[in-house]
């Protein structure tokens, strides 16, 4: 059921500097998928933390009985953890991960900022994906890519149709909370993603209320683009907003 299971997967807290930054993967993931940039960010520095989601890394099943506030709740709950331990806490996250990133901030003004890797705002309206979501019968759906996967990623290799549903929920309901998002934002999109859509991370983009602001586009990245072949940028670019976001709030 799980791609790539030697990879490890599983919640990480690895403790550094005063700054936290708080990592979620994103929708069938595991926290393999945000384990390269932390720890990057972790040899410089930075204590940082990655959860677990529930109803991920276990079986499709297990995630369709979970709902998009089981996953919100479980975050939270590593903010608090980790705001334990240091001055000040960035949140982020890849896809889904970036969207749960953007629902704790706008509850949680403290957060230092925002960090939002592929933000899964909307996923495009393709026709089969809409046939399924129609079909309450339906508990999940092979995905189509299984041969082009990353080597890096780990995952369900099925989309639990129930979760989806569930994401659908979360989508609409940061949708609503944007104004709230005031801390320092950024937004690290690939060019060549094709699992979201691209004009809606630009609106989010627009919508943030956040004074403090930056858009990449990385050029040759698809959708997980935090293990793409652009991960040294994306780290680099990653670092240099974390300093200057610090700095904006002295």
């Amino acid at each position: 059921m799980i791609f790539n299971a030697h990879l490890q997967g599983d919640t990480f807290l690895w403790e550094n500097g005063r700054v936290g930054v708080l990592l979620s993967h994103g929708y069938t993931a595991t926290t393999a998928e945000v384990r390269p940039l932390g720890q990057i960010l972790h040899r410089q520095g930075y204590t940082v933390a990655g959860p677990l989601l529930p109803g991920h890394g276990t079986t499709p099943a297990e995630m369709n009985r979970c709902r998009w506030q089981d996953w919100a709740a479980a975050l939270d709950e590593s903010y608090q953890l980790l705001a334990g331990h240091c001055d000040k806490v960035f949140v982020g996250g890849e896809s889904m991960g970036a969207v749960l990133a953007l629902h704790l901030a706008s509850h949680r003004p403290e957060i230092a900022g925002v960090l939002a890797f592929a933000p899964a705002i909307k996923i495009p309206r393709r026709p089969l994906t809409l046939s399924y979501l129609a079909r309450p019968f339906v508990k999940q759906v092979r995905k189509g890519d299984l041969d082009n996967l990353n080597p890096h990623w780990q995952g369900y290799g099925v989309n639990p149709i129930p979760a989806l549903h569930q994401l659908h929920r979360l989508q609409r309901e940061v949708n609503r909370r944007l104004e709230y998002i005031r801390q320092p934002l950024l937004v690290v999109q690939g060019r060549n993603d094709i699992d979201i859509d691209l004009r809606a991370v630009e609106r989010l983009f627009e919508a943030a209320a956040s004074p403090l602001k930056e858009f990449h586009w990385m050029e040759n990245s698809n959708h997980v683009v935090i293990l793409d072949k652009e991960l040294e940028q994306v780290a680099e670019i990653t670092l240099n907003f974390l300093a200057r976001a610090a700095a904006y709030q002295q």
